[in-house]
């Protein structure tokens, strides 16, 4: 008994050492093999791998060094992948399950502007690139957990804008192929967590269905904090918005399945924002057909039986937000600064009731501002009503929008504004009320380097003004009412406030402060 171990030993022995002579000889054929493999079902993309260790005692292989490239913008890589690990699942052996485990360590992900473009207008659906082919060329059983660790995700934009960096990340996926329960709706375990911008942080935990037809379902907690919002600058700002700074911090659930689509986020809080909505010149402005495309998306979607948005609570807080028109000459900026802003119940279902907007703040950093807005989730076109009002802001900050529509400024003076507005299935009522108090238009000291005539021209302006100083309180004020047909009734709620406030704002208030321009006038003559 003891020569037939040994020599049962020795065997089992020379064995080992055969088995691991020949993966030495095997690594460099089978990489050979492996990368072709990938490469004949990849579209768009090619791998190549550095070296293959094969480890027959684990039946595991181990890929070193693969690199992932886009054949229509091959530099930079979109993937450096310093280690791959992919070995058989024994627990699940031991239940009669034949299937893999696989774990990536440190991968690196990168894309940047021409990249992420061609990957936009690339027409072939994600699930025909041949990315879990790829897969499955790697290792012949099908992966049952899936692991990454210390994942780094980077996208750089054009221009001198710092990348968006998602670092440290985190995921694990258990029971893809669904082999340690019964098949159920979703029976495999998600988690995932990362570092957003150094000093943010992302976590989603909850449950998924990888066998699921069309697609993968997922039901899962989503938490988010302290989002630097500058960041995505560089991508707002073709869309017309630039966000300069501001913190966000969310927690909600997300489900996606075959027939329902749920987003829920009980909060959403935004701390010390600056951003603004850019005007530009219609025929140079990105934004237009992208602006009717959205809109016509969110309008097929209302009240849509298998997709549920529900955001219960957004709060911005200590924010500065503004308009800036390009389009005119010269260019100028309204804001509101101190900006405290609620919006509950938006919904995209009308059984869920009327969205709320309340904001307060200062415009142009004096004047005393209050809105109230409602927000109606039916119909072919916008429903909404708009209440707004603007106590006391200091005129002179107005100066670069009246230099642009009345070719003058003022020195000194106090503009308030009042209106209420209504939209409902395509028609328009309300009113706009300015009013102007102590307005002073020439002053020698401040226009001494005006040409003549816009010194004429402001000069009639303050006369005009004395003419009409027998006004109760030296106040000046005209109210301008609003109603009919809305030319286009599927112009977005956006569009419509934009248009609103042009014609408002340029066709009632600056032609009134024209015409009437103030008692403070006389002061300087």
């Amino acid at each position: 008994m003891k020569r037939a171990l040994v020599w049962l030993s020795a065997i089992f022995g020379l064995l080992v050492v055969l088995l691991v002579i020949a993966a030495f000889f095997i690594d460099e054929p089978l990489r050979r093999r492996t990368e072709a493999k990938i490469n004949a079902s990849l579209k768009g993309y090619t791998v190549r791998i550095e070296k293959l260790d094969f480890h027959p005692i684990g039946f595991s292989l181990d890929l070193e060094n693969s690199v992932i490239t886009q054949d229509a913008n091959p530099e930079p890589a979109v993937a450096e992948i310093p280690n791959l690990t992919a070995s058989v699942n024994w627990r699940a052996l031991l239940s009669g399950h034949v299937v893999a485990d696989f774990e990536i360590n440190n991968p690196k992900l990168f894309l940047n502007l021409k990249q992420s473009e061609n990957e936009i207008k690339d027409d072939t659906p994600i699930d025909e690139r041949g990315w879990q082919d790829a897969v499955q060329a790697i290792y012949p059983l099908k992966i049952n957990e899936f692991v990454i660790t210390g994942g780094e995700l980077t996208y750089v934009d054009q221009g001198q804008y710092r990348p968006l960096e998602l670092t440290d990340i985190n995921l694990t996926a258990y029971n893809i192929r669904n082999v340690r329960s019964q098949e159920g709706e979703y029976p495999s375990e998600v988690y995932l967590e990362g570092t957003v911008f150094k000093n943010g942080k992302i976590i989603l935990e909850g449950n998924a269905d990888f066998l699921a037809e069309p697609h993968i379902a997922i039901k899962a907690a989503i938490q988010a904090e302290q989002i630097e919002l500058d960041y995505f600058r560089p991508i707002t700002e073709r869309y017309n918005f630039s966000v300069r700074s501001g913190v966000l911090s969310t927690s909600g659930s997300i489900e996606y399945a075959k027939n329902k689509r749920i987003l829920s986020v009980p909060t959403l809080n935004v701390q010390k924002l600056v951003a603004d909505y850019v005007h530009t010149k219609p025929a140079s402005s990105p934004t237009k057909e992208l602006s009717k495309k959205a809109d016509k998306v969110i309008r097929e979607h209302s009240n849509e039986p298998t997709l549920e948005l529900d955001v219960n609570d957004v709060n911005i807080s200590d924010s500065e937000l503004g308009i800036v028109n390009k389009a005119s000459e010269p260019q100028y900026r309204l804001f509101v600064t101190a900006a405290q802003v609620k919006i509950q119940n938006l919904s995209n279902q009308a059984e869920d009731g009327t969205a709320t907007i309340t904001a307060t703040g200062r415009f142009m950093n004096s004047g005393k501002t209050r809105l109230l807005a409602r927000l109606r989730p039916k119909g072919k076109s916008p429903n909404f009503d708009l209440q707004l009002a603007i106590d006391q802001s200091e005129l002179k900050a107005l100066n670069p929008l009246l230099r642009a529509y009345v070719g003058a400024d003022v020195v000194a003076g106090q503009f308030s504004f009042y209106s209420e507005i209504a939209v409902r299935n395509g028609s328009i009522n309300g009113y706009v009320k300015p009013l102007f108090k102590d307005v002073d238009v020439y002053d020698p000291k401040q226009d001494r380097k005006k040409g003549i005539f816009t010194k004429l021209y402001e000069g009639i302006l303050g006369g005009v003004s004395w003419i009409l100083e027998n006004r109760p309180r030296e106040e000046v004020a005209t109210t301008t009412k609003i109603s009919g047909k809305l030319s286009d009734p599927e112009t977005s709620v956006a569009d419509m406030i934009l248009g609103l406030v042009q014609n408002a704002f340029f066709r009632a208030i600056l032609p009134g402060l024209e015409r009437e321009i103030d008692v403070g006038g006389r002061k300087r003559r």
